[in-house]
This record gives structure tokens, C-alpha cells and sequence, in this order.
């Protein structure tokens, strides 16, 4: 026993180790990386003078503070409906707000709910030492997928409590593996587990940590309102007119070398003297990335009457077939003037959003690489998404989903999923206030 207890110790000495020689070799790489990505470059700039920024941006401690921390605009965007409810229920309060990237931080750094935003410091003990002390939080919310072992390690010390929203755990993280010590004790510091299925609490279960909600995800809260909201776009709308929209969504090079090909046949279909077609089809696209090349690349469509938006007006978008969007921000109102979405990422690490399509009763497809994300794989099984690997794949999908019958059996499944899922929100806020975690 004492041997197996020595092994272990040295392992998690190990880990430990190779855990912070990673994180200053990862802030090497952003620095080097810094002199010619202009992503690495913000990264790096935004963590110059932290300590001085945050005295600058928070004054003495004179209220309650709630730190909600998000890795980037994704699950900014997972926790916004908390962070919003958590204000209209605690309105003295103060939220403190802090990034781990750039495109969460540079686009919602003036977010009107929270009183500051920050980008978190690397994970050192020093860091987070400093952070903790200068923040002072009451009460902290990590979202989903971010766990830094020094941060947690000081929250615990300190005996605050800490949530974690909208988790979803699978057997293949290393919290379930033999040398997974470090990560499971990250977990410890933990108050409780809002997790979004039942696989993600017997996975937690297993490793014997209690405390845990199935509480769904706060996503579908956030997608739900925001499209209950959406406000009207005047360009997308006469785009729209007297047509059915392919809306494709965080599309990279991958997903249009299928994408583009496969709508191209499917319009010349709908243009010819006998389609079946009752209405006019058009696409619009949304690059991920859309740098002013790659959208350019993208005009170059052949056949189609292509048009930017940052170029369009109401008369020229009626006219056009495809309508590139060349900006970030305002994709998810978009979906609202959609008949079938495309969301990329699939033939990379993964897809994107598919709620927020979704929230509108589009359905969807993708690319194979789906399985990590649970509305993705729930969406195929009641047959509200599809997943395609090829061109011939696309356009069949396509042309057996085009049609009214089919497309409303979609749509309903889809949306169904959505009304039975929601209400995430309203579990934390419930636990926040039944617990007395912010008196």
C-alpha cells in the first residue's frame, strides 16, 4: 500500500510539473507567435499590465462580487443568460467577467452586465494568488470546459464556492483515466455540477463526486431568447424574399469545397424549365474566419450572382444568389431568414453553433466530426440534423430535406428538442438562492 501510495504521489508530481512547464511553454509560443498573428498578438497585449488594469477597473470592495470566467465568445455566450438572470435576481451585486482568448474578450469587453472585463492570467500560483486577492469574488462560475488547476486549487484554499455550467463529461478526458490524478483533484474544487446529461453525472459519479445537477444547457435558454429577439435585418430579409435560403455558418475552406459544388448543382436544378422547385433558392455564407480575401474567394462563385454585405442594399440582395457576409456578430439573427442550415467545422475539430439554427426551427447538417457535442448527436437521432461527407452526400440531403413535408417533420423535431430542454438557467439561479451562495 505504501508503495502504491508513493507511485501515485510521484505521478501527480509528475503531472504537475509537465502542467506548468506546459503553461510557460504555451505563453512562449503566444509571445514568438505575437510577432506575426495578429490573434497571438491580441492575446499577448491583453495580459500586459494586469495587475495595473485591474486595480484601475475595480475600486475597493464595497458589494458582493460574482466571477464568471469563459474560455471565448462560444461560451461567453453559454453563460450569458446566467449572467443576465443573475443580475435582474442579485441587481446590487457586481459580475466580474474574464476571457482566455481574444475572440471572446475583444468582442465583449464593454459587455453592458458585467461591471468588468478581463482577460484571465496565465495559471501560475502566482496569478492566481494575485487574481483571487484583487477580485475578491463571493462566488465563481466556470463554464463548461475550463479548468485551470492553480486558479481552482486558490478558490479552494480560500474555502469559496465554485459552480461549474452547462459540463458535459466524456469517458476519453482524463478525469476518467488511470493517471488522471491532477485533474480529478481540479474537480474537487468544485461546490457543485451542473451538467448536461446523464452520461456526465454517472461518468462523475463513478470517480465519486456527488453534488451534481442534470440540468441541461444554459445554451438553449440563450438561443431560445435570442431568437424570441431577433431583431429584423432589412438586407437579409429582401435577400430572402420569395426564396428558400441555405444559411451555411462558420464555414472553413473544408466545408466549401463540398458545400459550394453541391448547392451550385442543386440551383441549377431549381433553374431549369421542369424543376420541382416552387420557390427560388439562394445561399448565404457566413465564413468563420472572413478575412477580405477569403471572402473575395468566395464572390468568385461561379454561375452564382454573388454579393458582400458590407456592399448590399435591400434592391441589390433581392437580386443576388449567394450573400457573403463579411463580418462577425451577427450571425445567430441570421438563421431567422434560413430554410435549411449549414454549420461548419465538421471536416476540422468540430462543428460549430447548431442551436442557434435551430432555435429558428431550421434544421441542420454538418460535417462527420459531430459526436463530442450532444444537441448534435440528440438532433440526428429524432432526425432534425444530418451529418454528410461528401459532395453526393450534401446534395441528396439536400434534395430529400428540400421539400415542405420532409422539412417540417424536421423543424418540429427540431424545436421540439429545444422546449423540452430549456430551463438550465433557472436551475442554477434556483441553487444560487436556495443555498444561500449570495446572501
Amino acid at each position: 500500500y505504501g508503495t502504491r501510495l508513493l507511485n501515485l504521489k510521484s505521478q501527480s508530481f509528475l503531472l504537475l510539473f509537465f502542467y506548468h512547464f506546459f503553461i510557460r511553454l504555451y505563453a512562449f509560443g503566444m509571445w514568438a507567435a505575437a510577432f506575426v498573428h495578429p490573434k497571438a498578438a491580441l492575446w499577448w497585449e491583453g495580459r500586459a499590465r494586469l495587475r495595473q488594469r485591474y486595480r484601475e477597473k475595480l475600486p475597493r470592495k464595497h458589494k458582493k462580487r460574482l466571477w464568471i470566467h469563459a474560455a471565448s465568445l462560444g461560451e461567453f455566450e453559454q453563460g450569458r443568460a446566467v449572467i443576465e438572470d443573475f443580475r435582474r435576481t442579485f441587481p446590487d451585486a457586481e459580475v466580474i467577467l474574464s476571457f482566455f482568448s481574444p475572440s471572446g474578450y475583444e468582442l465583449r469587453k464593454h459587455y453592458d452586465h458585467a461591471h468588468a472585463v478581463f482577460y484571465l492570467p496565465l495559471d501560475t500560483p502566482a496569478n492566481a494568488r494575485d487574481f483571487i486577492e484583487i477580485v475578491q469574488p463571493d462566488l465563481t462560475i466556470f463554464i463548461k470546459y475550463e479548468f485551470w488547476y492553480c486558479y481552482l486549487r486558490e478558490l479552494k484554499r480560500r474555502r469559496l464556492p465554485v459552480l461549474l455550467i452547462s459540463a458535459a463529461f466524456r469517458p476519453e478526458q482524463p478525469f476518467f483515466r488511470p493517471w488522471g490524478g491532477l485533474w480529478r483533484d481540479m474537480l474537487s474544487a468544485f461546490t457543485h455540477f451542473f451538467v448536461q446529461d446523464e452520461t456526465s453525472r454517472a461518468l462523475l459519479q463513478q470517480i465519486g463526486y456527488a453534488g451534481i445537477t442534470v440540468a441541461g444547457d444554459t445554451r438553449i435558454d440563450r438561443v431560445l431568447r435570442l431568437a424570441a429577439a431577433a431583431p429584423a435585418n432589412d438586407i437579409a430579409a429582401a435577400f430572402a424574399v420569395e426564396a428558400d435560403v441555405l444559411v451555411a455558418g462558420s464555414t472553413w475552406p473544408a466545408d466549401e469545397v463540398i458545400l459550394l459544388p453541391a448547392f451550385q448543382r442543386l440551383w441549377q436544378q431549381a433553374t431549369a424549365p421542369d424543376t420541382p422547385f416552387k420557390r427560388r433558392i439562394k445561399i448565404l455564407i457566413a465564413p468563420h474566419e472572413p478575412a477580405p480575401a477569403y471572402v473575395e474567394r468566395l464572390l468568385r462563385t461561379p454561375a452564382l450572382r454573388s454579393l458582400r454585405y458590407s456592399a448590399a442594399t435591400p434592391a441589390t440582395a433581392a437580386a443576388a444568389d449567394l450573400l457573403v457576409i463579411d463580418n462577425i456578430g451577427m450571425l445567430n439573427t441570421l438563421y431567422r431568414y434560413g430554410h435549411i442550415a449549414y454549420i461548419g467545422g465538421g471536416f476540422g475539430k468540430g462543428i460549430h453553433n447548431t442551436l442557434e439554427p435551430a432555435a429558428y426551427g431550421v434544421p441542420v447538417l454538418f460535417g462527420p466530426r459531430y459526436q463530442k457535442f450532444g444537441e448534435a448527436r440528440a438532433f440526428v437521432a429524432c432526425g432534425a440534423a444530418f451529418s454528410v461527407e461528401r459532395e453526393d452526400d450534401l446534395l441528396h440531403t439536400l434534395e430529400r430535406l428540400w421539400p415542405p413535408v420532409a422539412h417540417r417533420k424536421a423543424s418540429e423535431a427540431i424545436l421540439n428538442y429545444l422546449h423540452t430542454g430549456q430551463g438550465a438557467t433557472q436551475s442554477i439561479l434556483a441553487y444560487i438562492a436556495r443555498n444561500n451562495l449570495f446572501p
